[in-house]
C-alpha cells in the first residue's frame, strides 16, 4: 500500500457544543495519535458563533504554542435556515474561522431541504459535511465553488458515503474523509480513513487522493498559501 502520510482532521466537536472533551483534552488526544492538523468546528448558529470562535482563538493564543499539532478554528453551521448559510458563513470568516463546515442533509437527521444547495452556492463555505442524497446539480456547484464534500466516518452519517463518492467522482468534486468526532473514541487512524474511502466505492488511487493529497490541497485553500 502507498504511504498514506499523517492524518488531517477538519470536522470535530468539543464541550463548546455537544462534544465530550475540553479543547485541551481533545487536541492532546489527536496529537498523541500523530495527527498533523485538527480543526475545532463546534455546532453553531447565530447565537454562538462569536463565543465559539473567541474560545478557540483564546486557546490557540495561550496554549497552542505548546503543541506540535496545528489547531485551526472553525464552526459547523448546524440546522440553520438555508437562506442564512451564506450570511453566517461570511460572518464566521470575518470573526476568525479558518474553516466553515455546513451540516449537510444527512438522512439520519431532519435537516432543512436546500441546505446542501445553499451551502455549495456559498464562496465562504469550505466543507459540506455528510451531504446525504446530494443531487447532481449540487455536486456540480460544489465543483464550481470549490466546496469539499465529506465522506463521513460517523455512524449514521456514513450510510450515504457510496452515493456521495459516486457523484463526486463523476463530476470531479473534491472529497475528504472526516470523523465528525464528538468523543475520543471517534478519532481514527490514517489507515482507517483510507478504508472508509475504499468502502465508499473508490478505487485505491482515488482513496489515496482523498485521504493523502486532498487534505494538503485543502490546507493551501483555506490558508491562502
Amino acid at each position: 500500500m502507498m504511504k498514506l502520510g499523517n492524518r488531517y482532521e477538519f470536522h470535530t466537536h468539543t464541550l463548546l457544543s455537544d462534544g465530550e472533551l475540553l479543547i485541551s483534552e481533545h487536541v492532546r488526544r489527536a496529537e498523541n495519535l500523530g495527527y498533523e492538523v485538527i480543526s475545532i468546528t463546534d455546532h453553531a448558529d447565530v447565537t454562538n458563533i462569536d463565543e465559539i470562535l473567541s474560545k478557540i482563538g483564546e486557546f490557540i493564543k495561550s496554549e497552542g504554542q505548546y503543541y506540535k499539532i496545528k489547531v485551526l478554528p472553525g464552526v459547523e453551521l448546524t440546522h440553520v435556515p438555508p437562506q442564512m448559510i451564506n450570511e453566517l458563513a461570511e460572518y464566521s470568516k470575518a470573526k476568525g474561522a479558518k474553516i466553515v463546515v455546513v451540516h449537510g442533509e444527512t438522512i439520519v437527521e431532519p435537516v432543512a431541504l436546500k441546505t446542501n444547495l445553499y451551502a455549495v452556492k456559498s464562496k465562504y463555505v469550505d466543507i459540506l459535511a455528510h451531504p446525504g442524497l446530494i443531487t447532481e446539480e449540487e455536486v456540480k456547484l460544489a465543483v464550481e465553488n470549490n466546496v469539499y464534500l465529506e465522506l463521513s466516518a460517523r455512524k449514521g452519517h456514513s450510510l450515504t458515503n457510496g452515493h456521495v463518492a459516486k457523484l463526486a467522482s463523476k463530476f470531479g468534486a473534491n472529497m475528504l474523509v472526516d470523523t465528525d468526532a464528538h468523543s475520543p473514541d471517534d478519532f481514527i487512524s490514517q489507515e482507517f480513513a483510507y478504508k472508509v474511502a475504499l468502502a465508499s466505492g473508490l478505487n485505491s488511487e482515488q482513496a489515496y487522493k482523498v485521504v493523502s493529497l486532498n487534505p494538503l490541497n485543502f490546507i493551501k485553500k483555506i490558508l491562502d498559501l
